[in-house]
C-alpha cells in the first residue's frame, strides 16, 4: 500500500530530517511504499522569523531592536532553508505538489491508501497558533487515518486544541504516540486505540545510521566533545567550555544557526546530514538539550549529558530516558562534572531496544494492515 506522511519535514532542523527519513525507511522495512506530504506552511522563513521575534522577548522591546534582529537574521535564515532543502531533495521522498495551507490540500489530496501523522511536535502550537488542522489530518476525513509517534511536545494541552481534542482524533483508526504522557492524555481521555512507541530514528539500527555517516567526506578531529543546543542557556554554554576542558579535548558545535558562532566551542556551522551523524559517531562525549541528539547518543552508544530545557517540552527527553533506564543521565547541578564518567549499561539498553523496536515495527504494521 501507498502510505501519505504529513510531519515537520521542512525546517531547518536536523531532527526533524532525520526522522522524516527515518519514517520512510521503517515503513519500506514492513513492505510498502510512502512519500511526505510536503506541507511547508509554517516553513517560510520569514513567517518562521516573525515567531521567533515574538518568542524572543529581549528582541521584541522596540521596533530598532526588532529592525536590527531582523538585519541580522534574515541572511541566516535564508541560507538555513536555501541548504535543508538542498538536503531534502536527495534525501526524502515528497510529493509532487507543494500545500501551502489545508484548503489546497482538500482541493488537490495526495493519492494514498492510508494517511499519517508522523512524529515529533506537530500536535501542539505551531507558529503563532495552538495547533494546525491539517496534523491532524483533517483534509483526509473519510480516508483510513493513523498516526506514528506524534508527540503533543508538552504534558498539558493547551485551552484551545484541548477543547477540540476529540473531534480531530475521532477519525483514526489507530493512535501511535511517542511520548508517555501524551498516550496518558489520550487513554484519560478514553481512548481506546492508542499505544507508545519509539521515536523513528530509533526503528533503524545503528549500523544503519553508521552507513549514512560513513557517505559523509568530510575531515574531523579524532576526540572531541560535541554540544547540540537548541535553546539559549548561557549556564550550559559555560558548563560544556569547562567540562572540554577537564577533558582536555576540543569542543565542537553543531549548529544550523551562524549567530551560534557566539557560543562556547568551535562551530561546525550547516553541516549535511551525513556530517551531523558522523560528528555523533566518532564523538567521545555529548552534551545536549535535544531530543534527537539524545536519540543518536543512545543508537550510537555514546556517554553524553542532557541538559532539559526549560520551557517544558523535556518531557520527550525524559520519557525516552525513563523508557532505557537511563534517567540519571539528566544534569542536576552545572558544578558536576563527574557525571559523565557514570557508566551506562549499552548492552541491556540496546537489548531494550531491540524488543521496543520490534514492538513499535509490529504496531505500524497493525496500524497500516488491519
Amino acid at each position: 500500500m501507498k502510505i501519505d506522511i504529513i510531519t515537520r519535514h521542512s525546517v531547518p532542523n536536523y531532527g526533524s530530517l532525520l526522522q522524516s527519513y527515518a519514517t520512510q525507511k521503517a515503513i519500506e522495512k514492513i513492505g510498502h511504499e510512502s512519500e511526505i506530504i510536503n506541507y511547508t506552511r509554517y516553513e517560510e522563513r520569514y513567517e518562521n522569523l516573525a515567531t521567533t521575534l515574538i518568542k524572543g522577548k529581549k528582541w521584541d522591546k522596540n521596533i530598532l531592536l526588532r529592525m536590527i534582529y531582523k538585519l541580522i537574521q534574515t541572511p541566516n535564515y535564508a541560507r538555513m532553508y536555501k541548504k535543508f532543502a538542498t538536503y531534502r531533495k536527495e534525501f526524502l521522498k515528497e510529493t509532487k505538489n507543494e500545500y501551502g495551507n489545508i484548503e489546497e490540500l482538500k482541493k488537490n489530496i495526495p493519492e494514498a491508501d492510508v494517511y499519517c501523522s508522523g512524529s515529533d511536535q506537530i500536535w501542539g502550537k505551531i507558529g503563532t497558533e495552538d495547533y494546525d488542522q491539517s496534523y491532524f489530518l483533517e483534509f483526509a476525513k473519510g480516508k483510513k487515518c493513523i498516526s506514528y509517534a506524534s508527540s503533543f511536545g508538552k504534558t498539558q494541552l493547551n485551552e484551545n486544541l484541548n477543547k477540540n481534542l476529540d473531534r480531530l482524533l475521532g477519525k483514526y483508526t489507530k493512535i501511535l504516540v511517542r511520548e508517555d504522557s501524551a498516550k496518558k492524555i489520550l487513554s484519560d481521555r478514553n481512548f481506546d486505540n492508542v499505544e507508545q512507541v519509539l521515536d523513528p530514528t530509533l526503528l533503524l539500527s545503528m549500523n544503519e545510521w553508521s552507513e549514512l555517516a560513513n557517505k559523509s567526506n568530510k575531515k574531523i578531529p579524532t576526540k572531541y566533545v560535541l554540544i547540540y543546543q537548541l535553546h539559549d542557556n548561557k549556564l550550559f554554554d559555560k558548563y560544556a567550555e569547562k567540562f572540554a576542558k577537564s577533558k582536555n579535548l576540543k569542543l565542537l558545535r553543531i549548529s544550523p544557526s551562524l549567530y551560534h558562532i557566539t557560543r562556547s566551542g568551535k562551530l561546525v556551522y550547516l553541516p549535511t546530514q551525513y556530517d551531523f551523524l558522523k560528528y555523533f559517531l566518532n564523538a567521545e562525549y555529548i552534551l545536549t538539550d535535544s531530543f534527537h541528539a539524545t536519540v543518536f547518543s543512545i543508537i550510537f552508544n555514546k556517554k553524553f549529558i542532557d541538559v532539559l530545557p526549560e520551557n517544558k517540552t523535556g518531557t520527550r527527553i525524559e520519557s525516552i530516558l525513563n523508557l532505557f533506564g537511563i534517567n540519571n543521565r539528566i544534569l542536576k547541578s552545572y558544578e558536576d562534572m563527574s557525571l559523565i564518567e557514570t557508566d551506562i549499561d549499552y548492552e541491556n539498553v540496546n537489548n531494550r531496544l531491540v524488543e521496543e523496536m520490534e514492538k513499535s515495527l509490529k504496531c505500524l504494521k497493525d496500524a497500516i494492515e488491519k
